[in-house]
Parts: structure tokens; sequence; C-alpha cells
């Protein structure tokens, strides 16, 4: 299987941001990619205007014109969005939701663990999803988690135990100090807990390499990142923008659990 992640920075407006990853997802699927994983907050960067003013459900036009590329490209395509959800006092919250779209599928995952922190709160504004999304591509089990799902290894283990082969991850991680650290230590530890590929595209960092390490909201990070289930780093990206591709072979999966039987232990 081949898995492209495509590392972009988008903007304020979803019709912009189609577009732009339009161009990314023809150039992956003309040289054989057959996943291609996006960013989380695809549609509408974070810190880029209210989310709910543009959430969409599946049939609005964004996810509807990556489905119809998926389509016509005969790929899949997983990109973040945000769908309605409900109000939160004077705050219209919405879901942090990663489209799967391509291959006769058409669905979301809705975030989890919403990004709470001591200075930021997601939770204001997005409404935390509460089910686990699997699918089927090329006969392998894909897994779906977002961002700081990375931080929580039992949602791992547990789209492990539904079978999952691969775990496609769209990020928008923040920067800051350690915090590239952090991602690179986490993809690494998630994969390595469940026995899976990790894929997880993030979006590139504003303002490149010069701006790396300095303190930001969740606008990205790069770095996006294929890890095997041993714990190596197939791919990794940089801080800007870019397409990153690799080849992976699942019976990987099966010979890593039979070896370590990572998933026989309570849940």
């Amino acid at each position: 299987m081949r898995i492209a992640l495509l590392q972009v920075t988008t903007g304020p407006d979803k019709g912009a941001n189609l577009a732009i990853v339009s161009v990314g997802i023809r150039e992956a699927a003309a040289n054989g990619a057959t996943l291609i994983v996006l960013p989380e907050a695809t549609s509408q960067a974070f810190d880029q205007g209210r989310l709910d003013a543009q959430a969409e459900e599946l049939d609005g036009a964004f996810a509807t014109g990556l489905r119809g590329l998926a389509s016509e490209l005969e790929v899949t395509v997983i990109a973040g969005m945000f769908r309605p959800a409900d109000s939160n006092g004077k705050l219209n919250r919405v879901y942090n939701t990663a489209l799967i779209t391509g291959g006769g599928v058409h669905k979301g995952y809705d975030k989890i663990h919403t990004f709470d922190v001591a200075d930021y709160k997601e939770s204001d504004t997005v409404k935390p999803g509460g089910d686990l999304v699997t699918f089927v591509h090329e006969g392998a089990v894909i897994g779906v988690a977002t961002c700081f799902d990375i931080r929580f290894p039992e949602q791992f283990k547990n789209l492990a135990r539904l079978g999952a082969d691969v775990i496609v991850v769209p990020t928008s991680w923040a920067d800051g100090k350690n915090k590239l650290e952090q991602w690179r230590a986490l993809t690494v530890a998630r994969a390595l807990d469940a026995g899976v590929f990790i894929a997880a595209a993030d979006q590139a960092r504003p303002g490149g390499e010069a701006c790396g390490g300095q303190e930001s909201g969740p606008t990205g990070i790069g770095h996006s990142v294929v890890v095997a289930p041993s714990g190596e780093r197939l791919v990794e990206g940089g801080y800007g923008p870019g397409i990153l591709y690799a080849d992976i072979d699942v019976s990987e999966v099966a010979k890593t659990r039979a070896n370590l039987s990572l998933l026989d232990y309570a849940r």
C-alpha cells in the first residue's frame, strides 16, 4: 500500500482550501498513492475565524468536493473538517471531524479527546465525539484518530483490537518548547503500543523553519510521519509544505503482534 501525507498550511476559506489540497491530492494519486492523509482543520485552519461559520455536514460542498475527487482518482482521502454540533452558551460548537471518503466509503470520525490545556480549551468550541471509527482499504483495516488523541494509548489499542493495521492521524499540532520532541515520541509510542502503522499528517508550520520552536496555537508544526509497528520512522517531513510517501507491507502488523501479544492484556 502506498500512503501519501499532504503537509500543507490551510487558511480561513474552505473553498480556497479545497482548491489548494486538490492539487496535492492529484499529485499524490499520480505518484501511485491510494491512501492520502491530510491534516486536521484542512477545511479551515485554527485561529482563522469562527469554526461554526463554515461548518458543514458530510453532504456539504467541501466534503462532496473531496468525495468527487477521490472517486475520480480511485483513491481514499482523509481530511480534517468541522461539522455543526450544539450550542454551549453563546457559542455554537462543532465536531472536529476527520472525513473519510473514497472506495465506497463516505463517513467521518469525530475527535474524542479535545485539546483542553492550561491556556487553551478546545471543548469550548468543539464537542467531543464518542465512537471509534475504522474502514477497509485494499484489504487492510484502517483506524482513525485526530491530533490530541495521540496522547491516549488506549484509543489506539482499542482500534487495533477492532482490527486496525494502520491508524491515520490528521493533526494540527501546537509549537513551543519540547513540542516537536513530544510529537516525535508520541507517534512512535502509539505505533509500538498497538503494533500498527501510524500515518500522521500535520499542518505545515506557519512561517516555516524560521519559526520552529516558537510558541504557537494549534496551527501546525509539520513533521508529518509514517511509523512502522517496529517504531521505525519510515518517512518524516520538516517544517514546510510538501508531500511524503511511504510504501508499507501490512503483513508486518500480524508478525509484530504474534511476537509481542500487545493486545491481550486488560483494557
